[in-house]
């Protein structure tokens, strides 16, 4: 397998799920400049994660992915205990960090791709700001005092939330008083998975 990915970006989190899973993988690294050019031809969507299978099957999207990964390792249970109900959870979750809080960090990143004017674009970032606070404070709830957000178990969804609070540290959002989050990130950089993907992308 082949990861494309971008160092720090969303892609991170399978990048992360490659390591815990153990499977044989590489990693190319795309340049942004070849997102819109060279990259197209692997996902024409222009937007990495994407993931070339041994037979040349190439899979975009990050639940997708992860989902795919996961199945790799059942043994693992990163989707959960193997029961339907278990694995939506960890969908669920997922899910929420993917279409919702993955979103809101848009505005803060390219503002001007949403809307014209310097004063618009600080209204649009200093609102997702406040819904990204609102978002972290569900998670931070959610985690409570356990170590992994779903079930208490590690999931597909823990390096994903890891990924975003990475972000946010980065944009200076203020996360004050979520300490379950704070506990979270302390545990995650603990983990050998995640220190090796971090040392690949130069991130440690």
């Amino acid at each position: 397998m082949k990861l494309y990915c971008m160092f720090g970006a969303c892609s991170l989190t399978d990048h992360i799920v490659l390591e815990w899973i153990g499977k044989p993988y590489e990693v190319e690294q795309v340049a942004r400049e070849a997102l819109k050019t060279s990259y197209l031809k692997i996902n024409p969507s222009g937007a990495v994660p994407a993931l070339a299978l041994d037979d040349g099957t190439i899979l975009t999207q990050n639940i997708a992915i992860l989902d795919y990964l996961a199945s790799l390792a059942p043994e693992a249970k990163l989707m959960g205990d193997g029961s339907a109900l278990a694995r939506a959870r960890v969908l669920r979750w997922l899910a929420f960090l993917n279409a919702d809080v993955h979103k809101n960090f848009s505005p803060l990143f390219s503002a001007p791709r949403f809307v014209d004017g310097e004063a618009a674009q600080e209204s649009l970032k200093h609102k997702a700001a406040e819904r990204l606070r609102e978002q972290f404070e569900t998670l931070d709830a959610q985690l409570g005092g356990n170590v992994w957000l779903v079930d208490n178990r590690r999931s597909v969804a823990d390096p994903y939330l890891y990924v975003v609070l990475r972000w946010a540290k980065a944009m200076k959002l203020d996360l004050s008083g979520l300490g379950n989050l704070a506990r979270f990130v302390a545990h995650m950089e603990s983990d050998a998975g995640v220190q090796a993907a971090l040392k690949a992308e130069g991130l440690a």
